[in-house]
């Protein structure tokens, strides 16, 4: 059961995906097994760099991000995540607090901000604030239509694509299950249609152009439907 449902209209709750970027290899272990116990995936990421390889792809809902790492400066890894996935959430985790990192990460959008060290339950509330923003987004309607929301789409349909190429419980929900199986996700309707159809004109259209990997679903369905 998981401690924090994400959004459940028609019974599913995939377990939220959390990437912690922590140099200290028993605090990350210790803070990944304290979420584990909550319900959430979490995977580690050691350094920056490793952080925005492992990112790519991997449809988190969540980082939680030390500011001080060995390769490259944890606010600007912040930075380049949420250029490219601006609906991410953010929780700021660090033992070098400072007013002006507190400000700078605020201006980012950071959900949170713990300076360490902070307590089990203080990490559990700022989690479970966060994956509550994620809901209440979703939550609040359909796009509008604005740059924004153009941008979070595209991003949402992307996610879609490879989760579908990654995760066979997925593919089959999607297969068995259409456009409920995509609730969870900020899409329009055209969207949604377009993802279970296989529609790869509208997909290119408003997103632009794919991987092979993200290609597989849209593939597989043509297939399908020719036959």
């Amino acid at each position: 059961m998981l401690a924090t449902p994400m959004l459940n209209p028609a019974g599913f709750t995939p377990s939220p995906h959390i990437l912690l970027m922590e140099d200290e290899v028993h605090l990350a272990k210790g803070l990944q097994m304290v979420l584990n116990e909550e319900g959430y995936a979490v995977d580690l990421a050691l350094n920056g760099k490793t952080a925005l390889d492992t990112f790519k792809g991997n449809g988190y809902d969540l980082l939680v991000a030390d500011l001080r790492l060995p390769d490259i400066d944890g606010m600007e890894v912040i930075e380049k995540i949420r250029e490219d996935r601006p609906e991410v959430k953010v929780i700021v985790i660090t033992g070098y607090p400072t007013v002006s990192s507190a400000v700078a990460a605020l201006r980012m959008g950071v959900s949170d901000y713990l300076p360490k060290p902070f307590t089990e339950d203080e990490l559990k509330r700022a989690v479970k604030k966060a994956l509550e923003e994620i809901i209440q987004s979703y939550l609040e309607g359909p796009l509008t239509g604005d740059k924004t929301d153009r941008v979070i789409e595209k991003h949402e349909v992307v996610r879609v694509l490879e989760r579908a190429n990654q995760d066979l419980e997925f593919w089959l929900d999607l297969m068995d299950f259409g456009s409920t199986v995509l609730q969870p996700y900020r899409l329009s309707r055209e969207a949604r249609a377009a993802i279970v159809s296989g529609d790869l004109g509208w997909i290119q259209e408003h997103v632009g152009p794919l991987s092979d990997e993200q290609l597989v679903w849209i593939y597989k369905r043509l297939e399908q439907e020719r036959w």
